[in-house]
């Protein structure tokens, strides 16, 4: 199976990259995490790009807040789908990585999440891969099933409490 890479613009998204390897983790999704800035660390970043298709990586998700340029620093260098999670900041409460991530011009295309959409972005991620990975699929499957249980489960909860 090929891997996720899970970047990330600085080490303060680290919460938002642990509800992604989480996630990843529970579908046994192979990852790797690294810190790359769009702006501190421009050559690192796209040397990852340039090489992932050779390191075995199938999707790459790029947690950045603020100005939010890491997702599209690192789609401009690769042809594997790149996931942008923006994050919220105390500045505009995350509007501002938002529109930074969606915004791409067209050619360089960036799929993108909820602000601090971690979890999401590793079940996107786990839906891409699963393309070429039918165990994989049959896992989101179940985890589909599960949730669906789950929020049956609490509505039955809840109804009792005003029979």
């Amino acid at each position: 199976m090929k891997k996720v890479a899970i970047i990330m613009g600085s080490a303060s998204d680290l919460p938002i990259a642990q509800k992604s390897a989480d996630t990843l983790k529970a579908l046994e999704i192979p990852f790797d995490v690294r810190v790359y800035s769009a702006h501190r660390t421009p050559d690192e970043a796209q040397n990852f790009s340039k090489s992932a298709i050779d390191n075995n990586y199938g999707v790459i998700i790029a947690i950045a807040g603020m100005a939010a340029h890491l997702a599209g620093v690192i789609a401009a260098d690769t042809t594997i789908p790149v996931i942008g999670v923006p994050c919220k900041s105390n500045v505009l409460d995350g509007v501002d990585a938002l529109l930074s991530t969606v915004q791409m011009p067209s050619g360089i295309p960036v799929a993108t999440v909820a602000i601090n959409g971690g979890v999401n972005a590793a079940l996107l991620s786990a839906q891409i891969l699963a393309l070429a990975e039918p165990e994989l699929a049959k896992k989101l499957e179940e985890k589909r099933a599960a949730d669906k249980a789950a929020v049956l489960q609490k509505n039955a909860e809840i109804s009792a409490q005003f029979e």
